[in-house]
């Protein structure tokens, strides 16, 4: 099977741009034949504004160059992933026009939410859930401008109008269903979504012994919910919590965390301290709607204490994988911290439930026939679609 992956990558690489290094690298593993078109927002630091906005609606630059790419790859199927603002969803048209199915990854949720992630002012807001996003606007949730957030509630309006979300893309690929239920409540068409989550490559059996602490790792950004680790930790909390990663808080992460906050760390370096911490913490304050660092614990033997809500609730088993906790409420984390302190042997066994978890659903191999499955899915829908038309 010969596939074409295009992705937006943002500016600050992320977990979607990992995840989409690392199907590529896992197709091409199993001998297909992958080609990627990858635009980058670097390119927003010279493009003038009116491109810029224009782009995102309606790209006829990725579009044509999309379409080049299918004249000399001829692939079977296109997989895109993040498409914002740079590729924008045209490129789906010119895929119908010459038969070529289109699988999408739903990483976030764009297509219902300006902002991506229903969140604001620190606290989730589904307003414009099943609704046209315009509240977006006044409210300036993507990046707090009302050009740019009448950029994205355009793209929004002009596809759902035109069919594109609906009529255009043979296969959505949501991470669980939490988000599968999110978007179809959002009106995207049920009978198009398959639940594929993401995966990570362990290459360590992890150990139990000498695990302490807790750890967080991840963007130092508001929607990770720092100030209720924060809040947790002043609570009389005697644990230790390390904290890696960069981003807008680090100031105040470095002031509140003291030693204890060990700066931007190499994805192996994470992966050694993942596995001496009795647990990881992710106290998102958004809907995450996968959270890569949590299966990357659990391949560690490393159970989570998360916030209960979005992918989280459906990732970890209370009691079982980790402990989940009141979204946003720093003083039931810190409880959930003193009982971890309290019961090293439950979270030991909770650390190999959490493995033994990986082994069974999140593995390179097992993520693999998923992927197949869907990509057949999609290339038998599409052909019979043609011969019906």
């Amino acid at each position: 099977m010969k596939i074409l992956v295009a992705h937006n990558a943002y500016q600050q690489s992320g977990g979607e741009d990992a995840v989409v290094d690392a199907e590529v690298t896992l197709l091409r593993g199993y001998g297909h034949d992958v080609e990627v078109y990858r635009r980058h927002n670097d390119e927003l630091n010279t493009m003038p504004k009116a491109r810029a906005a224009l782009s995102a609606i309606w790209s006829h630059q990725s579009a044509r160059e999309l379409g080049d790419v299918c004249e000399i790859f001829q692939p079977d199927l296109i997989h895109a992933h993040n498409t914002f603002p740079l590729i924008s969803p045209s490129f789906s048209w010119m895929a119908a026009r010459r038969n070529i199915p289109v699988v999408q990854t739903l990483h976030n949720f764009r297509l219902l939410c300006p902002q991506a992630m229903f969140l604001r002012n620190g606290r989730v807001c589904e307003d414009c859930l099943g609704n046209l996003p315009w509240r977006a606007i006044t409210r300036k949730c993507y990046r707090d401008s009302v050009l740019q957030s009448a950029v994205a509630v355009g793209m929004i309006a002009a596809h759902r109008s035109i069919g594109t979300y609906r009529n255009r893309i043979t296969r959505y690929i949501a991470l669980n269903a939490f988000c599968r239920d999110k978007f179809i409540q959002g009106g995207l068409p049920a009978d198009r979504f398959r639940i594929k989550p993401n995966f990570v490559a362990s290459r360590h059996i992890p150990t139990w012994k000498n695990r302490a602490g807790g750890l967080f790792a991840g963007r130092l950004a508001p929607e990770k919910g720092l100030d209720v680790l924060i809040g947790a930790i002043g609570k009389s909390n005697s644990t230790p919590i390390r904290v890696v990663g960069s981003g807008p808080l680090e100031d105040m992460v470095r002031q509140a965390f003291k030693g204890n906050y060990l700066g931007a760390k190499t994805h192996a370096q994470v992966l050694e301290l993942m596995q001496t911490a009795r647990f990881l913490v992710t106290p998102s304050l958004c809907y995450e709607t996968f959270g890569l660092t949590v299966v990357e614990a659990f391949s560690c033997g490393t159970p989570v204490i998360a916030s209960r809500h979005g992918a989280f609730a459906d990732l970890i088993e209370d009691g079982v994988t980790g402990l989940l906790f009141t979204p946003g409420d720093a003083s039931d984390l810190s409880k959930k911290i003193a009982w971890s302190e309290s019961h090293p042997e439950a979270m030991l066994k909770m650390g190999q439930a959490a493995r033994i978890e990986y082994e069974t659903k999140y593995t390179p191999q097992r993520n693999y026939k998923m992927l197949i499955e869907i990509y057949e899915d999609a290339v038998g829908t599409a052909h019979r679609e043609h011969k019906v038309a």
